[in-house]
């Protein structure tokens, strides 16, 4: 009896207020698809016994939400989780005063109601303010009707809600171990790595439970919807109108529903129905914010972090089954600082090897005797592309990526210093020649190049023996000097680039490998280009072809390697 009674109690308090009125249409598609969406629209405000319910809050606007106990001596905990902001909440039970029936008057449905109930502001059992997740919990409780009533103060807000009345079997949150810190055990320039005691809830309860970790820079979270509130773009939602102001039309097309004329008769001049009137912005992606599940381990090493920065870890025990989890006690770190490299001085008009490791820096550092009026630098990478940088006396003048090889002008300045900095690429290794030189009469140490270093080979030209290959030219005289080297016939790509090493002269080469050296120029660029014929080779058999060109410094530069092949039949 006591059970009917208290739904019925609840069922007309929540009809409370409900008056005639001609609703607007909708679109049933999309209104649909919204609903489906616990996030978006959740539009019931009965709590059910023993499941988690998500819910939303616009500022400054309270929300109730009700259950029953439907017997004396009840246990009962009720849990409240905020997610964006701290949350203020009270729980409290209501007091119902039957004032009559209203049966056979003749009055509206609506007006029997409000006589036949009479709610006041109940008993107080709980109150609470902050962003912590907090809980009531009472081993005996009355029956009656029960409200939680919530407001967000800051800002539009989500948060979750758990109540349940058998609290001991349900168990839906995973429980912390007696300690519950997460302690950092080893610290690196890149990387972390934490470790903590495992939940009893997977091994002991035998519940399926598996760890996530979060990792930012900005705080610790105490909740893991905190976490993911801080992850997602939040555009679900409208602002909160302003006090005093209605809903305009579009807000009721933003739930999918189409403006009836109705609402727009005499107070139409109040309500703007342009869709630029009131801005409806999503809140930013926060992208240094990481989320890791990393299943049942209690030690994880988190990589790729930037050297000398602080990061905020929280781990969360996650039940896999209803998604629900418990955060433990984060931690935060720095990592070390990047170690400090030595700086390479470079001598006036002298050419530096450089190496770089992948991914590595270099810094190189000029500084002039005498006075001068420009610097010119020189750089050969010989491999991949290298990132440069130069500033002087802490001013930056040049950056940008170099392949190849590369002259550069930059205006002097009286016992100025200049730094370089070179980075090198992400693929592989670098190695470079560079030069400074402040002499303005200095001739370039390096050979003059075409933009276009391919070498070409003649297909129609092939015999059993030998192959025809072109290359372009400059307008400078140099020496260019060829060679060839006999390779299996499954030579690949890969192979070829990791021995394209531009920096390696002729003189890394057998004597046997090469072919001949000649001189050519052209003062047309149109015409700058030379051909030959290499001859002596074998039936059938794979060749790489090099082209060297020597500068007048000695320094010589290899063009892109040419792999042909000779008829097996002539």
């Amino acid at each position: 009896m006591r059970q009917g009674k208290g739904w019925m109690v609840l069922l007309v308090l929540l009809g409370i207020g409900v008056s005639a009125q001609k609703l607007p249409t909708r679109d049933e598609g999309l209104f649909q698809m919204q609903i489906r969406d616990k996030t978006l629209f959740h539009d019931s405000s009965v709590i059910p016994d023993g499941a988690e319910i998500s819910g939303y809050l616009f500022r400054d606007t309270p929300k109730r939400y009700y259950f029953v106990v439907e017997e004396d001596n009840t246990p009962l905990s009720v849990t409240v989780t905020p997610c964006d902001a701290p949350l203020e909440w009270r729980l409290s039970l209501q007091e119902l005063k039957e004032e009559g029936s209203a049966e056979g008057s003749g009055e509206p449905l609506d007006q029997q109601r409000q006589q036949t109930v009479a709610v006041d502001d109940g008993t107080e059992l709980f109150t609470y303010k902050g962003n912590d997740v907090e809980a009531y919990a009472a081993s005996s409780s009355p029956s009656g009707l029960y409200q939680l009533e919530l407001l967000s103060t800051e800002k539009d807000s989500h948060f979750k809600v758990y109540s349940t009345t058998t609290p001991e079997s349900d168990q839906p949150y995973p429980q912390l171990p007696y300690d519950p810190r997460v302690d950092v055990t080893a610290l690196g320039r890149t990387t972390v790595t934490l470790a903590w005691k495992p939940t009893p809830t997977g091994f002991l309860m035998g519940q399926p439970v598996q760890y996530c970790l979060v990792i930012n820079k900005e705080h610790n979270f105490k909740s893991m919807c905190a976490a993911e509130a801080k992850m997602t773009l939040d555009d679900g939602f409208m602002l909160a109108p302003k006090p005093g102001r209605d809903f305009s039309p579009f807000d009721f097309a933003h739930f999918g529903f189409v403006p009836s004329d109705n609402l727009l008769g005499k107070d139409r001049g109040l309500v703007s129905n342009k869709i630029s009137s009131r801005s409806y912005t999503a809140k930013p992606r926060a992208s240094d914010i990481q989320k890791l599940c990393i299943g049942n381990k209690n030690i994880f090493t988190v990589s790729q972090l930037k050297p000398d920065t602080q990061y905020y870890f929280d781990v969360f025990a996650v039940n896999s089954a209803t998604n629900t989890s418990t955060a433990y006690v984060g931690t935060f770190a720095r990592t070390k600082e990047e170690a400090k490299q030595k700086t390479v001085e470079l001598k006036d008009g002298k050419v530096t090897d450089v190496f770089i490791k992948r991914k590595g820096s270099k810094f190189l550092r000029f500084a002039p005797v005498s006075s001068h009026q420009r610097v010119t630098l020189f750089l050969h990478a010989c491999l991949d592309s290298v990132q440069l940088q130069v500033r002087r006396d802490g001013k930056l003048l040049l950056s940008q990526n170099v392949e190849g090889v590369r002259q550069f002008q930059l205006r002097g300045k009286p016992k100025a210093k200049y730094l370089i900095r070179l980075r090198g690429s992400r693929r592989g290794a670098s190695t470079l020649k560079l030069l400074a030189s402040t002499r303005p009469s200095s001739k370039q140490p390096f050979p003059s190049l075409p933009e276009d270093t391919r070498i070409k080979a003649f297909d129609k030209l092939r015999t059993c023996s030998s192959a025809t290959v072109a290359w372009l030219g400059t307008q400078d005289r140099n020496k260019y000097c060829i060679y060839r080297k006999e390779v299996a016939d499954n030579y690949g790509e890969e192979q070829r680039r990791r021995e394209q090493n531009q920096c390696a002269g002729p003189e890394s080469r057998r004597k046997a490998e090469k072919v001949l050296c000649k001189y050519f120029h052209s003062p047309n660029l149109q015409k700058a280009v030379t051909t030959e014929t290499v001859t002596g080779l074998q039936p059938g058999k794979s060749y790489l072809l090099d082209v060297y060109v020597v500068g007048h410094g000695g320094h010589s530069v290899r063009y892109q390697s040419k792999l042909v092949k000779t008829r097996k039949y002539c």
